[in-house]
């Protein structure tokens, strides 16, 4: 009787050649291979703006500080703050890198702009409110004199 191991030898020796062939193949591809992080594909950027526009626009800690963007200001903000922010990065991109630096700059790049708009958004909110000549304190209009004569009795 024939020994089962010694007839499935070749095909064994076969089968590892052609499966040593294949990594060989697949490793020479794998060097040619760059992956390339920046620039973002479009997709991506899109993602980027609606996830800033739903951090300006809705709860956030962001808006527990500086208060909530309307939507429609929020979508306008976060394509400018995008945007801006992919030219800063994209300005400093060489061929050389493999974009990993680029990435992290334009995710600082937007996350200063977008904590620098929501600073504009409350100081001019503040400042609307306090031209618009109402007294928070007590709501009513405030007039030039009340000012004075209020600094007035305070200090004496």
């Amino acid at each position: 009787m024939a020994d089962p191991e010694s007839t499935t030898a070749p095909d064994s020796v076969a089968e590892e050649a052609q499966a040593k062939t294949q990594v060989d193949e697949t490793a020479a591809k794998l060097n040619n291979l760059t992956l390339r992080i920046w620039p973002p594909t479009q997709r991506t950027r899109d993602a980027v703006i609606n996830r800033l526009i739903q951090t300006l626009s809705t709860q956030s800690v962001l808006s527990k500080r500086y208060g909530t963007v309307p939507e429609d200001e929020a979508t306008v903000a976060a394509k400018s703050i995008e945007e801006e922010a992919f030219s800063v990065a994209g300005a400093s991109f060489s061929e050389d890198d493999d974009g990993i630096e680029i990435l992290q700059l334009y995710s600082k790049e937007i996350s200063k702009r977008m904590l620098d708009t929501v600073k504009a958004r409350a100081a001019a909110a503040a400042a609307d409110s306090g031209e618009a000549g109402v007294d928070s304190s007590n709501g009513g209009p405030v007039s030039g004199e009340e000012i004075s004569s209020s600094t007035v009795k305070a200090e004496a």
